[in-house]
């Protein structure tokens, strides 16, 4: 059964200094686990006394899930010694997604203490855009030259393996280092001693440039269903290897990124909880600050038509239903476009088809909720929910013109909104933008300003023309 701890379980371990419980511990627990724990000491020493306890082979993966605020001033308190034991445990990729929020003084630190190849390989990987494929590959990987025979291969990745974050699928290079296959473990363990690898490796295999945003390689990991995907160089050369675990986080990632920009801020960069409140308060301001401004055209609009509100005073009880249900409309659209550009469900080829599929669905959506909503609004100023007052000096209209201008103006509400929602992600996307930009909060914005237009010129034009004639 699998061991759990407590936070004061584990400090009463390193009060007491007991040794032999810890490593116990970190044999029987999954690290992760402890590292929960282990990020809300507040005590660095006592964070220290582990890593100096137990085995570098256990303190090195358990560095890589701790907060950072823990990284830090675990490095700040690490001897050059120790941080180079760490450098040398970990995967370089681990070390780059710590080092990448790290102060320029913590990264210098941690590049001194280690040796050249290792400071090669961070370097290398710390110098790629981020959010590319190069920005989140290992170079830790198995590679294989092709005129290598089955039993040979075998002994280079016994000798090589242990430091690399995969053996399941190995590399086959030429000597020029172009990637020419790949080669599964089950089909190098299964074949004779004497086989060529050549002859019993993958040349059908997918591969991502390093340069690739890392969207683009999440898509490829869920299309082909695969755990590691091989990362080349514009000349075709094996640089790295990417796992699926680090593709885990960047689903996570990117979908956290998507969520915030849909609710009209900008992402966290931290846990909730762990991010101040001035820091989240300025991810939030900016967008309402844009979208306040923005929201200004409907006041605007509406002080235009005010005529028109003084001369039938009861179409201002309908205005926040038609311009809610507008936004409604609008967003259930752009949550639907946005998710299917980033599953590759929908690309901006399919613009025509979408834009013919959204306009169709809008006449059937509009055309019920418009009928539905006739008849609620007939209903409400028949029993007096909603008065229908006339205006001193001005003649009385019927309850069911009232009623065919609300449910006209939402009917054309609906089927613009409909074709906003599934245009604008498409066209974000079309200009190398992200598609959630284009979210709820900026479709409901230009739907509201857009149904009040209709609604005003409905009433004045159609409806209602001999009250303003």
């Amino acid at each position: 059964m699998e061991n759990k701890i407590t936070l004061e379980e584990l400090e009463s371990l390193i009060d007491n200094k007991k040794v032999k419980e810890i490593r116990e511990l970190f044999e029987s627990t999954d690290i992760i686990d402890i590292a929960e724990v282990c990020d809300d000491i507040e005590d660095i020493s006592k964070l220290l006394f582990i890593f100096k306890t137990v085995k570098s082979e256990y303190t090195a993966e358990l560095f890589t899930y701790l907060d950072e605020n823990q990284q830090q001033n675990l490095i700040n308190l690490f001897s050059d010694k120790q941080l180079r034991e760490l450098i040398n445990n970990s995967y370089t990729d681990d070390i780059v997604d710590f080092l990448e929020d790290m102060p320029a003084n913590l990264v210098k630190r941690v590049l001194s203490a280690s040796d050249k190849d290792a400071r090669n390989d961070i370097n290398k990987l710390l110098n790629y855009k981020e959010d590319t494929a190069g920005s989140i590959m290992t170079t830790e990987y198995v590679e294989l030259i092709n005129t290598l025979d089955v039993k040979d291969a075998l002994a280079r990745i016994k000798k090589i393996g242990k430091d690399a974050e995969t053996i399941s699928t190995t590399f086959v290079i030429d000597n020029k280092r172009n990637l020419v296959g790949v080669l599964y473990l089950d089909d190098l363990v299964l074949a004779d001693d004497d086989e060529k690898i050549a002859d019993i490796m993958n040349e059908d295999f997918k591969s991502a440039n390093v340069y690739q945003d890392q969207e683009d390689v999440a898509q490829i990991f869920k299309r082909y269903d695969i755990t590691v995907l091989p990362v080349l160089n514009n000349e075709n050369r094996l640089v790295g290897v990417i796992t699926v675990d680090d593709i885990i986080d960047v689903i996570e990632e990117e979908t956290n990124e998507d969520i915030a920009i849909q609710a009209g801020m900008q992402p966290l960069e931290d846990e909730y909880l762990k991010t101040g409140v001035f820091s989240m308060a300025k991810k939030r301001v900016t967008w309402l600050l844009l979208l306040m401004i923005s929201a200004t055209f409907t006041s605007i609009i509406i002080s235009k038509f005010e005529h028109a509100l003084q001369a039938v005073a009861v179409l201002s009880a309908f205005i926040p239903m038609f311009m809610d249900t507008g936004g409604n409309s609008g967003g259930q659209t752009t949550s639907l476009i946005t998710r299917g550009l980033a599953t590759r469900e929908v690309t901006t080829h399919d613009y025509g088809k979408v834009i013919w599929k959204e306009f169709r669905v809008a006449l059937v959506t509009a055309t019920l909720v418009s009928i539905c909503n006739f008849l609620w609004i007939l209903f409400e100023l028949s029993v007096g929910l909603v008065k229908n007052t006339p205006v001193d000096g001005m003649p009385s209209v019927p309850n069911w013109q009232v009623a065919a201008l609300v449910a006209t103006t939402l009917f054309i509400t609906i089927v613009i909104a409909k074709l906003l929602g599934a245009s604008l992600p498409m066209l974000a996307q079309k200009i190398k933008l992200d598609p959630a930009l284009m979210s709820g909060p900026i479709v409901t914005t230009i739907v509201d300003a857009t149904s009040l237009v209709v609604y005003f010129l409905l009433c004045t034009y159609v409806f209602f023309p001999a009250l303003f004639s």
